[in-house]
């Protein structure tokens, strides 16, 4: 018996014994140095010349970086207790230089609300900048910084009036804080609009499946030539990032509203000298089951009152009588105030438009000499 319980402690010791020789070996350091002398860095595979689209994507992004700018932006906040005013910051966005005197163009929205901006260039050299004028109805505001020496280069300017679905395009910015990121993509549509503040919408705009995204607005969207053809100015995201769907202000409104920035410090819209609202003309609209804007007014001596068009009247028991609703400008249809002024955008001062009008059951066209809106 007592045999039997020695060769059980025995073989158990055995076990252990066996065991511990077992982990005491795994744990030891394998000597590997004559196959770890034999480890070399990996052989480079050639890659060849980069491909055609490549070489143009760089060529194209070297060239414009230098016309691209960084703009940050601060407010001025009052401490409650002390009184004491300090500045904070607001956001940041993007740019492009304009002319050679400085100008630089941004979206509205980049700068709305700030108390300082500061444009940094691609050279790393920081400018405090001026606000020169706006235009909220475009989503464009221009500064204008000092620089002395070594001016970087406007930005080569292209049409959007040309453009195809389908063509490639380039976005130049700064998202989220990101200096100087180029990202590629298509036009995906055409003459697209967006709802701004104040009943106006942006028309024509460019829709890009680009990645743009917060810092990008303002960023110029360059064509395969590396001309502007627009300005990133919106995304439709429920996220709040790149969803492929991005929106630009097109060339052809920029070159059109920037000159009048930077010389008179405003846009003037071109107009017709009529009176107009949005609320009322909504109900008229409805209860006459017409689409389009009654003219509650023509003012005196205005273009509108030379063509000959008509306003509405008041009957002695205040019921008011339409006279003159505009349907169409230039053969576009005509749905609401802020589609009338977006059409009428399209024109310049002293331009001739023909509008077109209901008058007691029938359509005329009646052509008007454009004056500025606020006259």
């Amino acid at each position: 018996m007592k045999f039997h319980i020695f060769l059980t402690r025995l073989f158990w010791l055995t076990v252990a014994l066996a065991i511990l020789i077992g982990l005491w070996h795994q744990f030891q350091p394998t000597n590997h140095a004559a196959d770890i002398a034999e480890i070399r860095p990996r052989l480079i595979a050639p890659r060849g010349d980069l491909g055609a689209d490549e070489r143009s994507n760089i060529e194209l992004f070297e060239n414009a970086r230098s016309s691209v700018v960084f703009i940050s932006t601060r407010h001025q906040v009052q401490d409650f207790w002390t009184r004491d005013v300090f500045s904070v910051p607001r956001g940041n966005g993007s740019g492009f230089i304009w002319d050679e005197h400085g100008h630089v163009v941004t979206n509205f929205h980049v700068v709305q609300g700030a108390s300082e901006a500061t444009v940094r260039l691609a050279d790393g050299r920081d400018y405090k900048a001026v606000l020169v004028g706006l235009s909220p109805g475009h989503d464009i505001a221009v500064l204008r910084i000092a620089v002395t020496d070594q001016r970087p280069p406007p930005v080569p300017f292209g049409l959007s009036s040309d453009l195809r679905v389908g063509q490639n395009v380039f976005a130049i910015g700064n998202p989220f804080g990101l200096d100087w990121t180029l990202t590629t993509g298509i036009v995906s549509a055409l003459d697209r609009s967006l709802a701004t503040e104040g009943g106006r919408s942006i028309e024509h705009l460019i829709q890009t499946d680009a990645a743009i995204n917060p810092g990008n607005s303002g960023g110029p969207l360059l064509d395969s030539a590396g001309r502007l053809i627009g300005m990133n100015t919106a995304i439709y995201s429920p996220s709040g990032a790149s969803a492929g769907i991005g929106f630009a202000v097109p060339a052809d409104t920029i070159n059109r509203v920037v000159p009048q920035i930077v010389r008179y410090g405003k846009y003037v819209q071109p107009g017709l000298g009529i009176r107009v609202d949005e609320a009322l003309n909504r109900r008229l609209s409805s209860g006459l089951k017409i689409e389009g804007v009654v003219i509650l007014r023509v003012e005196r001596g205005s273009t509108a009152a030379e063509a000959g068009l008509r306003g509405a009247r008041v009957r002695a028991d205040g019921i008011v009588v339409p006279g003159d609703i505009i349907v169409a400008v230039g053969g576009k249809p005509v749905s609401s105030v802020g589609k009338l002024f977006a059409l009428l955008d399209d024109y310049r001062i002293g331009d001739t438009a023909n509008i077109s009008v209901l008058r007691n059951g029938e359509v005329v066209e009646v052509p008007v000499k454009l004056q500025a809106k606020d006259a």
